[in-house]
């Protein structure tokens, strides 16, 4: 495996932190620029929407120019997020910081993971996929306790410095360690909207969407879920955020890893029905602590296992708007944790927290049945693309 791919792990795990590493320390944020808790919360739903929506216009709009010099540009922008960020005198001057970051950050997680299956063998390409997705995943679940704990001792901006930190580091590394990687063969903006129209691809993403919907709708709420059905102590549910934390991540590898051997069809199918059976039978495992850990980790290895068989999938799709389909499924992706985030909140209203495993279920059955519709359809070439385009 090339070693430049594991340093985009590294910077994808940079980028990543910045999303969620604020929820742990947004009552520090509201209480020094004195405003409300709610408003607080704005910061991660700007960040999360920019985050879904910018990915695949910003990489059309760069689409010819060169990927290293892309990278860095994308780099020093997201370093004046990040500066902004720290010195922000208030409330208005960090929501333009968490902007500026979101715009760059969005762009920079989708270069990683388009020049990650360029740098390897065809052979390789899943696992090349999988290593970033592991940077992502390990981010976004273990920037909330990193989060937490430098905020406590330190104050809510010392997580920003030590990313602004790594930043810097990444913008050398990119500088000095990344070769050259041209751009690929523009394709018309046409032809690439018109792949959606293509129920392979269509419901792909809507693949992506409802199985990160089912996998949010408990996740968003699980300290809550936890101290409801099991009575653990605060003290010990870091420890449990830590081990899902540190299954989430090795499940990024061996998604990549069952993809290059199984392929990516037979591995996404495996990653869904197993996420099923965990979040549907995960309420009976409470009784017994050691057995629900084991459901909890078995659960955190599941929700990253399809990203990287999903990458696959749709590179042997649509090879030739593999780009512009990895940065929809990275949107896909965004999008169901928000929308999964709203479902879990209505029903912890309506029902009941302990009916959020078998609703996070539900949708991972319905991502089951978009799977297997895009599985058995027919895969469309790019001259028909051209013919619906036109």
């Amino acid at each position: 495996m090339d070693k430049r791919v594991f340093f985009l792990m590294i910077v994808s795990f940079v980028i990543g932190m910045v999303e969620l590493i604020i929820s742990g320390i947004l009552d520090l944020i509201a209480e020094d620029l004195h405003i409300s808790l709610g408003q607080a919360g704005h910061l991660i739903t700007i960040f999360s929407l920019i985050f879904a929506v910018a990915s695949p216009i910003l990489l059309m709009m760069t689409a010819k120019i060169e990927r290293k010099k892309l990278t860095l540009i994308s780099l020093l922008v997201f370093l004046f997020g990040n500066i902004t960020t720290v010195f922000a005198a208030n409330y208005s001057i960090l929501f333009t910081g968490r902007i500026i970051t979101a715009i760059s950050g969005a762009l920079l997680i989708i270069l990683c993971l388009v020049m990650a299956p360029s740098l390897v063998e065809p052979k390789y390409r899943g696992r090349a996929i999988g290593i970033v997705s592991m940077g992502v995943s390990g981010s976004l679940v273990l920037g909330v306790p990193l989060g937490l704990f430098l905020g406590n001792i330190y104050g809510w901006r010392a997580p920003f410095v030590l990313i602004t930190l790594l930043t810097v580091l990444s913008i050398i590394g990119v500088y000095y360690l990344m070769d050259k990687i041209d751009p690929k063969p523009a394709v018309p903006l046409r032809i690439q909207l018109a792949t959606l129209k293509s129920q392979k691809v269509s419901f792909a993403h809507a693949t992506t969407f409802l199985y990160m919907t089912g996998h949010t709708v408990l996740y968003a709420y699980l300290k809550p879920y936890i101290q409801t059905t099991t009575g653990m102590e605060s003290s010990w549910i870091g420890v449990v955020y830590f081990l899902f934390g540190i299954a989430a991540v090795c499940g990024g590898g061996i998604g990549g890893t069952m993809a290059d051997i199984l392929g990516a069809r037979r591995t996404i199918i495996i990653a869904i029905i197993g996420l099923g059976v965990v979040l549907l039978t995960l309420p009976f495992t409470t009784p017994v602590l050691a057995l629900f850990l084991i459901g909890l980790m078995i659960w955190g290895m599941l929700s990253w296992l399809i990203s990287p068989a999903m990458q696959s999938y749709l590179i042997e799709t649509s090879p030739e708007t593999s780009e512009i389909q990895q940065s929809l499924s990275n949107s896909s992706l965004h999008f169901g944790i928000a929308f999964g985030a709203v479902v879990g909140g209505i029903v912890i209203e309506r029902a009941s927290i302990i009916q959020t495993p078998t609703i996070g279920g539900v949708f991972i059955i319905l991502s089951l049945l978009t799977a297997g519709l895009s599985i058995r359809s027919r895969v469309v070439s790019l001259d028909q693309k051209q013919k619906i385009a036109q």
